[in-house]
């Protein structure tokens, strides 16, 4: 766009001198006419290689006059083939035409815009390849760094792969950059490890008490002369830590991934959803909902059926949850597994916040935790199972698994 705008104001700058230049000149001559005629009634008239002229005086033929030249009015014109310049003024000895030729001129000033709309080509060529080569070597040590970024493990980066004595080329501000990454990617570790470790120790921990308050209710469930409201109480807590082993076990799940992929093996899914239907199946009864297993399709996985149990559990547990009439249904087709409930369902903004770990609809309300889907959702992703959720308000919600690429043919 410089390089256009700077040949047409070239050309326009060199028409326009032209037209100056021309007219000037004409004008000049015809002065230097008038000023010799006036000295000397005898003072021929202009004649040259680019020069001529005639002047009619009163009651002389005008034929000698050129016909084209007759046809034009006192004034300055420009005669059609574009070289040439008439001039027709009257004076008191008579009417002069004055036409002169600039071919030369405008040839001269032609070349000359070719040359001045080189010369800016080439400077502008030299000015861009100088400021392509200066960011060019601001940029490479970047781009470098960039690409060793990339290749970074974030819970073992390598640090030492952008020290100062690696960084190709680069100033002051590229250490400083590349300083400022490595203590990034140092805090990035310490604080990937300090959650992964407290996830996995803290989880390690609490199973322990946990197992022994499911053992002592277990045995007092056992016991025939506790009272039906006693009972009851015993079930809350019983459910209460299944819930909890439930979100304990996603837990470690997602931390041992941190470090390693889950076991990969080979499994029936049906045998899963069994397992996982069999843990709600009392809660289910005891709010007097029906809950069926649909088995349209009997699916062979290569994947961890410990994730696919927990993401299956977490959704049992919402739905029975949610839902106080009605039934739950668990169907499971080739490529995937879909849970369909007839709760109080959720509106799309409920439905978009409910990925959000420890949002609850209720703050108040004692069920639910606010971790279930946000745990669901991150063994999809991490293993490669997309989750979706499509639901109403009064109607219930639809929750399904879809198994990517790990179905065994």
């Amino acid at each position: 766009m410089a390089t256009l705008v700077i040949i047409i104001g070239v050309y326009l700058a060199g028409g326009v001198l032209a037209r100056v230049l021309s007219k000037q000149r004409v004008h000049v001559e015809a002065a230097h006419f008038w000023s010799g005629r006036a000295a000397n009634p005898e003072y021929p008239v202009p004649s040259s290689a680019n020069t001529v002229a005639y002047l009619v005086t009163p009651g002389q033929d005008p034929l000698k006059v050129p016909k084209e030249f007759r046809a034009y009015p006192p004034g300055l014109h420009a005669l059609p083939d574009g070289n040439q310049i008439l001039l027709v003024q009257d004076r008191q000895p008579g009417r002069l035409y004055l036409a002169m030729s600039f071919g030369l001129l405008n040839h001269v000033i032609h070349w000359m815009g070719l040359i001045s709309a080189a010369l800016a080509l080439l400077a502008i060529y030299i000015a861009t390849w100088v400021t392509y080569r200066s960011s060019k070597q601001l940029v490479i040590p970047i781009n470098w760094l960039a690409r060793q970024v990339s290749r970074w493990d974030p819970a073992s980066p390598d640090v030492d792969a952008i020290a100062p004595r690696r960084i190709p080329g680069g100033g002051v501000e590229v250490g400083h950059l590349g300083r400022a990454l490595r203590e990034l990617s140092q805090r990035t570790h310490d604080y990937v490890r300090r959650e992964r470790d407290f996830t996995r120790d803290a989880s390690h921990e609490l199973r322990t008490p946990l197992t022994v308050m499911r053992m002592g209710t277990d045995m007092l469930l056992s016991d025939n002369v506790v009272a039906d409201r006693s009972r009851r109480t015993l079930e809350r807590m019983q459910q209460a830590g299944r819930d909890m082993e439930s979100v304990i076990e996603a837990f470690l799940v997602l931390a041992r991934a941190s470090d390693h992929a889950p076991a990969i093996e080979e499994f029936d899914v049906l045998d899963v959803v069994r397992e996982e239907i069999g843990k709600v199946r009392a809660l289910a009864q005891h709010k007097s909902l029906q809950l069926d297993l649909v088995e349209a399709s009997s699916p062979r996985l290569r994947a961890s059926p410990r994730v696919l149990a927990v993401m299956v559990g977490q959704l049992l547990d919402n739905a029975v949850a949610f839902t106080d009439s009605g039934c739950i249904e668990v169907r499971v087709q080739a490529e995937c597994l879909v849970i369909t409930d007839t709760g109080i369902g959720m509106t799309p903004d409920t439905r978009e916040k409910a990925w959000d770990v420890f949002y609850r609809v209720d703050p108040f309300s004692p069920t639910g935790k606010g971790v279930g889907l946000s745990i669901v959702r991150r063994l999809g992703e991490r293993i490669g199972w997309p989750v979706t959720l499509d639901s109403q308000p009064g109607v219930g919600t639809v929750a399904t698994i879809r198994f990517a690429g790990n179905v065994v043919d």
